[in-house]
């Protein structure tokens, strides 16, 4: 499952640079998340580097992209060759 980054988000900045798969861009109003590049940061970390930086926790499981933890390894495989 991808994440997202919901309407609580303030524009803080340090999401962008944590995410190993450039995922993450300014939106209209709001940071998003690409979840055809977002893997939860498996492959890369043991936990979503977004989330933890995060300071008003606006960063949850996308429920429109739901992926296992095999389908997210698939797509880290995909995006980093």
């Amino acid at each position: 499952m991808s994440l997202i980054i919901t309407d609580e988000c303030i524009n803080c900045d340090v999401c962008e640079p944590e995410c190993p798969n450039e995922a993450i861009a300014p939106g209209d109003e709001i940071y998003e998340i690409d979840p055809n590049k977002c893997t939860e940061c498996v492959g890369h970390y043991d936990t979503p580097q977004c989330v933890e930086v995060c300071p008003v926790d606006c960063i949850p499981k996308d429920p429109d992209h739901v992926e296992n933890e095999e389908q997210l390894m698939e797509k880290y495989h995909k995006l980093t060759g």
